[in-house]
């Protein structure tokens, strides 16, 4: 596959020394379709190399186009794992809340209900809905769902001070954005693009939307690439705020704004 198709998303079990479970967030090709698949494989090596004969594939996605995949992984403080997919392709999915795309997703894979390949943590915010572990749309709201609105959500990192979880989202033609992501939350997309009406382009109702806490125009770079808050030893001017890339070439930081924990 071209584009944005492959492997796109790599997280160790935060267990990872005793258990050496590793996910990954892949597309692949099934009959015409294109699905975006979160699994899980084992490790015998320490991590050099995943035993193909281990891989259980906990959630799988149809889309309706190959680009706008996300597929970034991360395991937050609280053990969870996250998985940021985008929207597909289709902006109207991101605020669909019985669609898996254009949301953060968290799930619970260290506790393996009968029959299902991870549980909901309770936290979630339409938790207690039958799972949307292979789909389509929905009948019900997704359990899955801890954030919605995002477009192409690359790349999101834990603070490791406060555990904020910061996540670029690239925009479609004007904004790129950065937000810093609670549970419930829904950033936007495709109403606005960053803090800026989308659909419609003017009198857009922004109710219940949370804004990005920085955004920047196309004069600077045109595909955000998340990355992270720096906490190293070292006396830089970077120190406690947020380092990302750009595809354009650009790199730059943000000043953080005060923590959300």
């Amino acid at each position: 596959m071209e584009g944005e198709a492959g492997l796109l998303g790599m997280a160790f079990h935060p267990s990872f020394a005793t258990n050496g479970l590793v996910y990954l967030n892949f597309t692949e090709q099934v009959g015409g379709e294109t699905h975006s698949v979160t699994a899980e494989f084992e490790s015998t090596d320490g991590g050099q190399t995943l035993d193909p004969a281990s891989e259980r594939d906990l959630l799988t996605v149809v889309k309706p186009a190959t680009n706008h995949n996300g597929g970034d992984l991360a395991f937050g403080p609280d053990g969870l794992l996250y998985i940021g997919l985008g929207d597909g392709g289709d902006s109207t999915n991101a605020q669909n809340t019985r669609r898996l795309l254009g949301k953060m997703l968290r799930i619970d894979v260290n506790s393996r209900p009968a029959g299902a390949p991870y549980a909901i943590p309770p936290g979630n915010p339409f938790s207690g809905a039958p799972l949307c572990s292979f789909g389509g749309a929905s009948v019900l709201d997704c359990p899955e769902i801890f954030a919605v609105g995002f477009r192409n959500p690359w790349r999101g990192s834990f603070d490791s001070q406060g555990g904020d979880l910061w996540v670029a989202d690239v925009g479609e033609s004007s904004f790129e954005e950065v937000d810093i992501v609670e549970r419930g939350g829904n950033y936007g997309w495709d109403v606005r693009e960053g803090a800026h009406c989308f659909s419609p382009a003017t009198g857009c109702d922004t109710s219940g939307l949370t804004d990005p806490v920085a955004e920047y125009g196309r004069n600077v770079g045109f595909s955000i690439t998340g990355g992270y808050v720096y906490r190293g030893g070292q006396q830089t001017q970077v120190a406690g705020n947020y380092v990302f890339g750009d595809f354009s070439g650009m790199i730059g930081w943000l000043r953080s704004p005060p923590s959300s924990s």
